[in-house]
């Protein structure tokens, strides 16, 4: 008996649960649940921990809280400028307080006498006794487990946390005999310390403990960041299929004109980091790397060097960056960085010309924007560096190389390709962006 995969899972409905008629089945469907899959990926938006959970007794005016109480009665009345009011007294085995609602004359039907509610808020005293004013209400029936989850709910669909607690506890013990396929192999969930997806599916839904949980949306974090990084590798395998790169010279004069005139030798980072983009701009398929380090790490230095590349090899580089000032300072940078330093060209008397870097944002105009669009056009400009503006109508390379992106986040896929297609002729140019933001697991 083979496990079952998530795909599977996704051609399952929820129809196949105990419980779900076509009362629910339509209420699911409201939220975008249809299959079992998405019933077990609608993860719990909190857990009530009921081996430490706070009572009544507990509570503290002006201090957060979440306490689970039993609803003892429920009325409604019209207060001043006509606005309803909904109060409740509400309790545990320690004591009882008053929970009040405005504006919400629905939860009069809601909390009925006898119920179980979780209650989120800050308690204050009114009149001599502890009051919650319109607090988050979860409801969680007759769930007795030691950590309790609670579901989005939707009183538009009439979905309530219980009901999707005992679908997804179906679900996860009709997985049971034959268990869920991981992709992740066993080796190397142990030298990450992970647990198998189907504990971890159980343990998001089902903990025994806080802990559990902990483990299991981190397993979970993991397979998202899989994903997406399976996918972006995809697409990149298909780019480097499709679409034909530069093979640019790597071996020219002016990457080495550049480091004899630092006052500085690189790192080891810089050195290594390098090598390894000159050695993809070399090969026949289009680079596309992302080029991560802390501010003062360098990163400016190493992007000068592959444009460079493109330079000595007869194309051009633009450098895009996300505002007007970052721009300009970029511009100021590359320039000091690149001064004295000079191109070989066999067709000049003197061997040499200038290596001409020109600014491109909306603060250029009149003359000076026409003059540096024209040397866009017939090449003479080797390095441009600019915002939008680089990507305008009317914005024209004659042979653009590399494109270097600086601060990843704040450009959109369809800018960024709209750059990259600023290339004349079928060859796609060479992609790199810069970030100084760190790469973290995203919170749900």
């Amino acid at each position: 008996m083979t496990a079952l995969t998530l795909r599977d899972l996704a051609g399952i409905g929820v129809e196949r649960l105990k419980g779900v008629g076509e009362k629910k089945v339509a209420a699911l469907g409201e939220v975008g649940v249809a299959t079992v899959l998405d019933l077990l990926t609608t993860y719990p938006r909190r857990w009530v921990d009921r081996t430490n959970e706070c009572r009544v007794s507990d509570l503290v005016p002006g201090q957060e809280a979440l306490v689970l109480v039993t609803v003892r009665s429920v009325t409604k009345r019209v207060g001043r400028n006509r606005r309803p009011i909904v109060e409740a007294i509400v309790g545990d085995g320690s004591g009882r307080f008053h929970v009040v609602f405005f504006n919400q004359p629905w939860r009069e039907k809601q909390l009925r006498p006898e119920l179980q509610i979780a209650l989120f808020g800050k308690p204050d005293v009114y009149r001599g006794s502890l009051q919650m004013t319109n607090p988050i209400v979860d409801l969680i029936g007759d769930r007795t487990g030691r950590i309790v989850p609670i579901y989005p709910q939707s009183e538009k669909s009439g979905l309530s946390t219980w009901e999707i607690a005992g679908w997804v506890e179906d679900a996860l013990h009709r997985c049971e005999p034959r268990g869920l396929a991981d992709p992740v192999p066993a080796e190397v969930r142990r030298r990450l310390g992970l647990v198998a997806r189907h504990e971890a599916l159980r343990g998001i839904h089902l903990p025994e403990t806080m802990a559990e949980k902990g483990e299991a949306r981190r397993r979970l974090a993991f397979d998202e960041l899989l994903r997406v990084q399976t996918l972006l590798v995809m697409r990149k395998r298909a780019l480097e299929r499709e679409q034909k790169g530069i093979r640019h010279v790597v071996d020219g004069e002016l990457v080495g004109r550049l480091r004899a005139s630092l006052p500085f030798p690189l790192t080891g980072a810089q050195e290594r980091t390098i090598d390894e983009i000159t050695a993809d701009l070399g090969g026949p398929h289009p680079m596309h790397r992302l080029l991560q380090g802390d501010v003062g790490a360098g990163k400016t230095l190493v992007a000068v060097s592959a444009m460079l590349v493109a330079v000595q090899g007869g194309h051009q580089a633009a450098l895009m960056a996300p505002t007007e000032v970052l721009a300009e300072q970029h511009a100021t940078g590359v320039r000091r960085l690149l001064d004295g330093v000079t191109v070989p060209d066999p067709g000049n008397l003197f061997g040499d010309r200038p290596l001409r870097v020109e600014l491109l944002t909306n603060r250029v105009t009149g003359a000076d924007r026409r003059e540096v669009l024209a040397g866009l056009a017939d090449g003479s400009v080797d390095i441009a560096i600019g915002t939008h503006a680089l990507i305008q109508e009317g914005v024209e390379f004659h042979s653009l190389g590399v494109v270097v992106i600086d601060e990843q986040h704040r450009f959109g896929v369809e800018q960024r390709a709209a750059l990259r297609a600023k290339s004349a002729g079928d060859a796609v140019p060479d992609v790199l962006v810069m970030t100084a933001t760190p790469i973290r697991a995203p919170r749900r």
